[in-house]
């Protein structure tokens, strides 16, 4: 069941994503050759406590960090980790924002130092994907529209849409209805309603879209090792148009 949101707890969750859009930007600053992601993920719990938020992934079905930190090969809820990154690594890190009980989900894409210009092209390309799908995210329109828009962008500059992990609805859970595919065809799908918070968060890859689980049971990579970029942000859907809950 789809739950609508009022004005007000609209704003609930704007506030948590206000928070989490100020640490994003931190990370940004923090991101370089020889930092490691289990040092960005303690900076990042201990920037939400300083703000009277806390990360809803830890302890979310046994995960045990405060972000998804995935680097290179690997599309989504990729561990922390102590090994440095290096020159030319691209890294997701995605957070989960609990702020009185009100979520905010968000992830961008990090080059580390200087990248590829195959990598830059990607980042560049899964930003835009992101930003067209918004576009799409109006009262009476489809969610399909929101996925055709993503997946025509995407795949019209070489890269391929992942299938096996979508957005979701948010709110007081971290995952709600509806499902939020990125690829499939227009005008398909649940109606678009006033009140309605959804992320949208497209997952490209520079090869093919098969995906594998490492034996953690949570480490998701592309299946040719080719490189993956996601980003991702909370849209409340409202009678003025797409509110992005989570940039500042």
């Amino acid at each position: 069941m789809i739950v609508l949101k009022t004005k007000e707890e609209i704003s609930f969750m704007r506030e948590a994503g206000k928070i989490l859009a100020a640490c994003h930007r931190e990370i940004a600053g923090r991101i370089k050759p020889g930092v490691t992601t289990a040092e960005i993920d303690r900076f990042v719990e201990e920037f939400l406590e300083a703000h009277g938020a806390k990360p809803e992934q830890k302890g979310y079905m046994g995960y045990p960090y405060a972000t998804c930190a995935s680097v290179n090969d690997v599309i989504c809820h990729g561990f922390p980790s102590k090994t440095p990154l290096q020159e030319g690594d691209i890294v997701t890190i995605d957070m989960v924002v609990n702020l009185n009980g009100w979520l905010a989900d968000s992830a961008w894409s990090y080059a580390v130092g200087s990248i590829s210009e195959e990598a830059q092209r990607l980042l560049d390309v899964t930003k835009k994907s992101l930003f067209l799908g918004i576009e799409q995210a109006i009262v009476g329109n489809r969610l399909g529209d929101i996925s055709h828009a993503i997946q025509t962008y995407a795949e019209s500059n070489g890269f391929s849409v992942v299938r096996d992990f979508t957005g979701h609805g948010i709110g007081r859970e971290m995952h709600e209805d509806p499902f939020v595919p990125h690829f499939g065809p227009p005008g398909k799908g649940s109606r678009l309603k006033d009140g309605m918070v959804i992320t949208i968060e497209p997952m490209l890859n520079t090869g093919k879209f098969h995906t594998k689980v490492d034996a953690d049971g949570w480490t998701a990579r592309t299946r040719d090792r080719s490189l993956s970029a996601q980003y991702e942000h909370t849209i409340a859907i409202t009678e003025d148009g797409p509110f992005i809950l989570t940039e500042l």
